[in-house]
Formats: C-alpha cells, sequence, structure tokens
C-alpha cells in the first residue's frame, strides 16, 4: 500500500485539526521513514523479485518497524514527539499516533505474510499485493474517502477546496510515478529514494495545509 495510507492522514486531520496536516501525512507514513533509514543503514533487509504480482518488494527482515510491536512503539513514540516536541494538546498528539498505527493496519491488507505478531515470531499478512486491480481499487477508494472528510471539515471551517484537490492530484500523480517506476536499486539508493518521496509529500501538505480562506465580497 501507498497513498492509501494517507487516507489516514486525511481522516485524522478532518477529526483533530488541532494537528498541521504534515504532522499527519509523516505520522501517516513514519513506519516507512524508519525503514527507510535503517534499509539504508543495512539493519533491515528487502530485495526485489520480478515475478511477484503487485509490488516486486520481498521485505525479508523488518522486525524493527514493521512488527506488531515495533508498530505499537513507533506509534507511541510518534505521539510523545508530537506533544513533547511540537507541544501540541493531547487529544492531536493521540490521534497522531494512531495515524502512525494505521499504516500497521493497511499493510496487514497488502503485505505477503512478513509483519511479525511479535520480534522473531510468527508472521502475518493478507496478501492483496497478489491481486493488483484490487488492491489498487482499494488505495483509491480510501483516498477518496479520506479526502472527501477533510474536504468537508475544510468547507465547515470556512476554507476553500483547492488544498484538499491539489494535494490528491499530487498523491494520485505520485501512485503513477510508483507503477511506471522500476523498483530496484541497492539498499542506500532505495532507502534514501523512499524518504526523499515521503519529505516531498510532508512539504505538499504543508502548503495544502496553507490554502487561505476564500475572501468574501
Amino acid at each position: 500500500m501507498f497513498v492509501g495510507h494517507y487516507a489516514a492522514a486525511l481522516a485524522a486531520k478532518s477529526v483533530e485539526p488541532r494537528a498541521p496536516l504534515w504532522t499527519y501525512v509523516i505520522g501517516c507514513q513514519f513506519l516507512d521513514v524508519g525503514w527507510s533509514a535503517l534499509v539504508a543503514a543495512g539493519i533491515e533487509r528487502v530485495h526485489v523479485d520480478e515475478s511477484l504480482a503487485g509490488s516486486h518488494l520481498v521485505l525479508e527482515y523488518m522486525p524493527y518497524t514493521h512488527s506488531l510491536p515495533g508498530s505499537l512503539l513507533w506509534s507511541i513514540g510518534g505521539a510523545l514527539l508530537a506533544r513533547v516536541v511540537l507541544r501540541l494538546p493531547w487529544p492531536a498528539a493521540a490521534m497522531i499516533g494512531l495515524t502512525v498505527f494505521s499504516h500497521w493496519l493497511g499493510d496487514l491488507l497488502v503485505h505477503r505474510p512478513d509483519l511479525e505478531l511479535w520480534f522473531g515470531g510468527q508472521k502475518v499478512g493478507l496478501g492483496l499485493w497478489n491481486y493488483p486491480v484490487p488492491e489498487q481499487a482499494l488505495e483509491m477508494g480510501l483516498l477518496a474517502a479520506g479526502a472527501a472528510a477533510w474536504g468537508w471539515a475544510n468547507g465547515k471551517a470556512g476554507r476553500g477546496p483547492w488544498g484538499p484537490v491539489l494535494f490528491v492530484v499530487f498523491l494520485l500523480a505520485l501512485q503513477i510515478v510508483a507503477m511506471v517506476t522500476p523498483v530496484g536499486g541497492d539498499p542506500i539508493t532505495t532507502g534514501a529514494t523512499t524518504l526523499g518521496v515521503y519529505l516531498l509529500a510532508a512539504a505538499m501538505a504543508l502548503l495544502a495545509d496553507r490554502t487561505p480562506k476564500p475572501q468574501l465580497t
């Protein structure tokens, strides 16, 4: 799952708007931000198998970011960072923590069995990656629902629709690029590229969140 993860960020922003959108956007991919860094460092491991349907990634070893206990620790860490560093109110910080954990739930739907239920334990995954068309439909449906929730909340706050529209268009373009770009390369390149994409999405979220209210005439 890729852009489908951002549905959680948009939905969270609609429920708890006191946190900036970029914090939710980083939060929904926080596990993969850590994964990118650990892959580049050689601590977690991935390789490519182009014979696989859907995603060609074989996620060999990622207990620190994508095991169930690991993801819970990252979620708690995200909430504490939001509270202590950004000084967000506890409800907003907790919502960021929930957004971090939503990543593991989304991965559970699409990953092949590579998510450990405990460190070194049984691996799970429902494997929707093996069925690319339904998997893409699920991602688009989740993104549409999240965008609708955020757009509705923006409208209630008296803000225009351009922020949600432009950000969703950006995410769709990002998904298309990801689909047509060959996967591969050494771990350092893979990790750095992935991290760069997530930071770019956060920057776009920052711009989208600053869309001014329409002027009344």
